[in-house]
C-alpha cells in the first residue's frame, strides 16, 4: 500500500511539473487572443484615418491606425485589450476625435498586419516606446494622453511611467497579473508568469494625472482591483466608477462619454 501510495504521488508530482512546464512555454497563447489579418486588407472607418507600419527594435513592422480630429488638440495613444485585432479596435476612435483628439491605436505584435509574435513584457514596453517616441516627433507630450483597456491598462502605466504624457487614463484595470493568477489558479506558481504587467508599481512613478474608470459588475477584471489600485493614488488621481456597467462597452457608456468629455477639456 505504501508503495501504491509513493508511486501515485511521484506521478502527481511528475504531471504538475509537467503542466507548469507547459504553461511556461504556452502563456502566450493562454493570455493573447489575436486576430490576423492579410497585408492587403483594407480597413474601413467612417472617419478620416491614416494606416501606419513603425519599425520596431528588431525591425519587424508595427501596424496602427491614426485617426484625426477636425480641429486636433493632440493624440490619444490607445492601447487595446487582449483580443481581436485594429478591424474592431478602431471603432472606438470615434469616441476620442469627438473630444478633438488624434487617436493611434496599435496592434501588438502578430495581431492585426503587424509582424513578428509575442515573446516576453520587455519587448511589448520597447514596441510602445518605438512608436511613443514616433509620435513624440509630431505632438508634444503635454498635447498627448496615453490610454489603455484591459491588457493593455499595465503597459499604459508602464509606458506613462516612463514618459511625461499630459494625463494616463485606464479602462478596467487590474491590480497586476500576478495577483489575476493568483486569484484565478491559486495552484500555479506564480514564477512561471512572464507577464507580470504590475500596474500597482508603474502608478508609483506617474508623475501625471491619472484617472480609472471601471465598471462596478465587470465579470472579467473585478472593480476591487481599480480600489486596491487607488491606495497607490497621489494627489489629482481619480478613480470613476461606472455603475452596473460590465467589461466590454466601457466606450459606449454614456457616464464614462461625459466624465471623459470634462476631463479631456479641462
Amino acid at each position: 500500500m505504501k508503495k501504491f501510495l509513493k508511486i501515485t504521488l511521484s506521478i502527481i508530482v511528475a504531471l504538475y511539473v509537467v503542466l507548469c512546464v507547459a504553461l511556461y512555454f504556452i502563456q502566450e497563447i493562454l493570455i493573447f487572443y489575436p486576430e490576423k489579418l492579410p497585408k492587403n486588407f483594407t480597413f474601413q472607418f467612417p472617419q478620416k484615418f491614416e494606416e501606419l507600419n513603425i519599425p520596431a527594435k528588431d525591425g519587424k513592422l508595427l501596424n496602427g491606425l491614426l485617426f484625426k480630429a477636425e480641429n486636433s488638440k493632440g493624440l490619444i495613444f490607445y492601447i487595446h485589450g487582449n483580443g481581436g485585432s485594429l478591424r474592431n479596435w478602431g471603432d472606438v476612435a470615434k469616441t476620442y476625435t469627438a473630444n478633438n483628439y488624434d487617436v493611434f491605436i496599435l496592434d501588438f505584435r502578430g495581431y492585426g498586419k503587424s509582424e513578428g509574435e509575442i515573446l516576453n513584457e520587455n519587448q511589448m514596453f520597447q514596441d510602445n516606446q518605438t512608436v511613443y517616441n514616433y509620435f513624440k516627433k509630431q505632438y508634444s507630450e503635454n498635447e498627448m494622453v496615453v490610454l489603455g483597456y484591459s491588457i493593455g491598462t499595465g503597459m499604459a502605466a508602464k509606458l506613462a511611467s516612463e514618459n511625461h504624457p499630459r494625463l494616463l487614463i485606464l479602462q478596467a484595470p487590474y491590480y497586476n497579473l500576478t495577483e489575476m493568477m493568483t486569484e484565478k489558479f491559486s495552484f500555479i506558481p506564480t514564477f512561471i508568469l512572464k507577464y507580470k504587467f504590475a500596474t500597482n508599481d508603474y502608478l508609483k512613478n506617474c508623475k501625471m494625472p491619472v484617472v480609472i474608470f471601471h465598471g462596478t459588475d465587470d465579470e472579467v477584471i473585478s472593480f476591487e482591483n481599480s480600489l486596491k489600485l487607488k491606495k497607490e493614488f497621489k494627489k489629482g488621481d481619480t478613480l470613476i466608477p461606472l455603475k452596473d456597467e460590465f467589461h466590454n462597452q466601457i466606450t459606449d457608456n454614456l457616464d464614462y462619454q461625459i466624465a471623459l468629455h470634462k476631463i479631456l477639456n479641462r
